[in-house]
């Protein structure tokens, strides 16, 4: 990065675990009083946000939730014997050092796994005559394997040059390859690869079309990789709200316009309006929100509105269709027995589909359970899927397993659960993704405080969440790093100031005097 880029960003303080406090307590004449803090959202991220400017001893905060209930996309639903994940989830791979799993473990503690039980793999299956010969699905899964690793290098290679979308890519190199094998194997080849370029909608939650082939450099895993909580990701919430004063969030409040900067009320620095007409006046004001709400409202959301770089950053960045739907049966019939049934079509057939199950990427059996199953839709299907009936998803559902496993009795579900995050006004989606591959530069520039770096009055408006942080994007520990980052930064412009920053009414008479005296 440049010199001059470098300037621009202003990523926050570096994140410790020192847990001493801003506002230590002491004597009423020299103690400095606390910044108001209004974070709006009561996800990971403004929960995170919360409780740790709670820890460095700043309590005048309030969290405004939209929702009934905390956790954001972070949402855990019993059903039958098992917790369902309808947003958030983690997949079954043991982790004692990653960053969220640790607060579900302080609690919770997992009981230890099977020594030497091996995680169940995919079955390849033909979307109507069912399982594929054993050697052509191995070749055909290590070379699209390849041609993955291949899009990776592009963005090692080409700097700033565009590509063009993945899906572009994956079917030209797909069709180089098939040209290798033997004409009795070319179907079954072809059917792999290009279904698991379509399986890789459900990772970015949209169309691989949309995607640049430079993306795949552009995430950080975390050390550990992926885990589950036996209680549901909800589990990790109990910790975080303990540490938050009671009182503190302000449940089914959603908010209507934030005012800050020069068109602040009666002095303050900002004053977020709830719905329901009540104000908040606050010294910093931290926004949790989702991509999607956040790019659908930001117009009449802020007064005045996001700088200009804020907008282009939001247009790097997209934000993903995905939901999944659970299906309860009364006794399991599973025909693959072991894994998962991924679904490999030919290049023509997913044009062919006419229905919202052309968005289907996987159909999963749900760990720890004999009863319930759990579907993947993502793209536009995914949205067309929410405004179908129950009786039309099972249905539907129920076609797809008989087409596929040749089985033209198996039983229809006795639960449906099913997640709505697109329809939903307060998530407008999934999660992010990149749609121009930035480096992280889009998400370096919407966690950017406001105002900036460059200018004279502290910042006002803060930026948290998973779309905030990059290589950590679309997951529930980047979500828990973007909101204890702005708590931080919170806690040293205290440090800095001795209590709130001067208004910015009051910061502008200063200026005056002081141009005034020389």
């Amino acid at each position: 990065m440049s010199e001059e880029n470098t300037k621009t960003y202003d990523c926050g303080p570096i994140i410790d675990d020192r847990g001493i406090c801003a506002v230590k307590p002491c004597d009423s004449d020299i103690c400095h009083p606390q910044p108001r803090v209004i974070i709006i959202g009561a996800g990971m991220a403004g929960l995170s946000a919360a409780a740790r400017l709670a820890q460095r001893g700043i309590d005048n905060i309030a969290v405004l939730e939209a929702n009934e209930r905390p956790g954001g996309r972070i949402n855990s639903c019993w059903l039958g014997d098992i917790v369902a994940e309808l947003g958030a989830h983690w997949r079954p791979d043991n982790c004692f050092t990653h960053l969220v799993h640790s607060l579900a473990a302080s609690e919770n503690p997992p009981r230890p796994g099977v020594p030497g039980a091996l995680h169940t793999r995919g079955l390849f299956n033909r979307a109507v005559t069912g399982k594929m010969a054993y050697p052509p699905t191995i070749s055909a899964y290590y070379k699209f394997r390849q041609i993955e690793e291949e899009a990776a290098q592009l963005y090692c290679l080409g700097g700033n040059k565009q590509h063009g979308s993945l899906v572009n890519f994956m079917s030209l190199r797909i069709q180089q390859e098939l040209h290798e094998y033997p004409p009795e194997q070319q179907e079954d080849a072809a059917r792999i690869m290009f279904g698991l370029a379509h399986i890789l909608s459900a990772r970015c939650a949209s169309d691989t079309a949309l995607l640049r082939a430079d993306h795949s450099c552009c995430f950080m895993n975390m050390p550990g990789g992926d885990v589950r909580v036996p209680l549901g990701l909800i589990a990790t919430l109990a910790p975080i709200l303990r540490q938050i004063p009671e009182g503190v969030i302000r449940y089914c409040k959603p908010v209507s316009s934030i005012y800050w900067g020069t068109s602040q009320k009666a002095g303050h620095r900002a004053i977020v309006c709830a719905c329901d007409g009540e104000e908040f006046p606050a010294d910093y004001v931290i926004t949790t929100v989702s991509l999607g709400v956040l790019g659908c409202n930001a117009g009449r959301l802020f007064c005045p509105t996001l700088s200009a770089a804020k907008i282009d950053a939001m247009r790097c960045l997209g934000y993903g269709y995905c939901n999944k739907i659970f299906l309860e049966y009364c006794r399991p019939f599973w025909f693959w027995h072991k894994g998962d049934l991924n679904f490999n079509y030919q290049n023509n057939e997913l044009s062919c589909q006419s229905n919202w199950t052309k968005g289907i990427t996987a159909i999963e059996m749900v760990p720890n359970s004999n009863h319930v199953i759990c579907v993947w839709v993502a793209g536009e299907e995914a949205m067309a899927m929410e405004c179908m009936s129950d009786k039309d998803v099972a249905e539907d559902v129920t076609d797809v397993m008989r087409c596929s496993s040749g089985n033209q009795c198996l039983p229809y579900p006795v639960t449906v659960l099913r997640s709505r995050w697109i329809s939903d006004p307060f998530f407008c989606g999934s999660y992010s993704y990149e749609v121009e591959c930035t480096g992280g530069e889009a998400q370096r520039t919407l966690a950017c405080p406001l105002p900036g770096p460059d200018s004279p009055i502290p910042p006002i408006l803060l930026f948290a969440g998973e779309a905030t942080v990059p290589g950590h994007f679309a997951t529930v520990a980047g979500a828990r790093i973007s909101g204890i980052r702005e708590a931080e930064r919170i806690v040293q412009l205290t440090i800095r100031y001795k209590g709130p920053p001067i208004p910015v009414e009051c910061q502008a008479s200063r200026q005056q005097a002081t141009a005034k005296q020389i």
